[in-house]
């Protein structure tokens, strides 16, 4: 098995480099990296990398130039990254491009968290999100099985045909309304006709949206259990531009909304109402350890909103309707929570991004010996 390999090779390590997919979070992972004086390397692909070998050339100390990002899986690059000693975080793009067979089965590099539960965030996976939050005894929307089905506002989730890491959403009121717009995006390209079969149809929640995200720790004994480190919302093209307008002109336009995610801003929640948030935080670890031992380790987000209770409208309660099973890549986050001054405090050292607790993890590890506790 992979996780008793890289555990094995870890335990020769006598210094870290941390290694970085060239997309989604790269910036974020390398800014903290440095920060806490590791090496870098970043895995980037021919044709988009002059964000990382050019821009940002700094964060990075050493770069594999790829022609494709599933020939990481190759031999001679994972030879090189082991040569470095490297521990990979990983982030979306990673899971997306390299694919989750060859993470789990063919990447024999050390990385921090958990490579088996990568998979669970798919929606359509039959031990995925949604079953790890029912199991969990989370608030999840209403799901609708078929269109026929639709009796309320429902928010219809589908893979974009042409973007593989983002999804196109669109809303229907019956199941009318739900074929005349599924043509629509058809005949516009922006889904298809497998996207739309492997569509998720859930309740539209009406509630204020917050991404909650927090940190898990492996060295529990340590660093505690899990910390919260903020929350924010996403902003998402072209949805903001029909928001930004007035809803009479906003009637005007016949094109299809599409939900692509552009960036972040932080938000923040009453203290009062924030314990639901880390109950069901708290719960979902709990889960993910029992079903997808050893749990999550390293960040992960849950998203979704404070609604009325469906069986007492005077009840709030948080309703998650996504689930990220690894860095958020939300670099606003560090910069808009005040959580980052809560979390210097409590660990005692600077704490100015979600990320730097990951360091932190690795760093005390490396220390105290405990590399194959963090990894998989």
């Amino acid at each position: 098995m992979i996780t008793d390999r890289v555990r094995k090779l870890v335990e020769d390590y006598r210094n870290v480099t941390i290694g970085i997919f060239g997309s989604h979070s790269a910036k974020e992972i390398g800014m903290s990296a440095k920060a806490w004086g590791f090496k870098t390397v970043v895995i980037v692909q021919r044709g988009r990398d002059k964000l990382y070998t050019k821009f940002n050339r700094w964060l990075y100390d050493e770069f594999i130039i790829l022609d494709r990002f599933k020939d990481m899986v190759n031999e001679e690059v994972q030879e090189r990254l082991r040569e470095l000693n490297t521990i990979f975080i990983p982030n979306r793009s990673f899971a997306v491009y390299v694919g989750y067979d060859a993470i789990e089965n063919e990447f024999e590099v050390p990385i921090y968290g958990n490579r088996y539960l990568l998979r669970a965030e798919e929606r359509n996976y039959e031990r995925g999100q949604y079953y790890l939050l029912k199991k969990a005894g989370i608030r999840i929307p209403k799901e609708f099985k078929s269109p026929e089905e639709i009796d309320r506002l429902v928010v219809v989730k589908v893979q974009q045909a042409k973007n593989p890491l983002e999804r196109a959403f669109f809303y229907a009121i019956s199941p009318e309304d739900y074929y005349r717009q599924a043509e629509e995006l058809i005949k516009a390209g922006v889904i298809d006709e497998e996207g739309l079969k492997n569509a998720r149809i859930e309740e539209y929640v009406l509630g204020a949206r917050f991404n909650a995200n927090f940190h898990s720790y492996a060295l529990k004994d340590v660093f505690g259990d899990f910390d919260f480190v903020g929350f924010s919302d996403r902003r998402q093209v072209n949805l903001q531009g029909f928001l930004n307008l007035p809803a009479r002109d906003q009637l005007k336009i016949n094109v299809p909304v599409k939900n692509e995610e552009i960036g972040h801003f932080g938000v923040t929640m009453r203290e009062s109402k924030q314990d639901m948030v880390y109950e069901t935080a708290e719960k979902f670890i709990r889960i993910c350890e029992k079903e997808y031992p050893p749990g999550i380790i390293g960040l992960f987000g849950l998203q979704g909103a404070i609604a009325y209770s469906p069986e007492d409208d005077t009840k709030l309660e948080f309703v998650v309707f996504d689930v990220s099973m690894r860095v958020p890549g939300d670099p606003c986050i560090g910069p808009t929570s005040p959580e980052m001054r809560n979390l210097s405090l409590k660990h005692g050292v600077r704490i100015e991004d979600p990320l730097d607790l990951t360091m932190m993890e690795i760093k005390r590890a490396l220390e105290d010996g405990r590399l194959p506790e963090i990894v998989t």
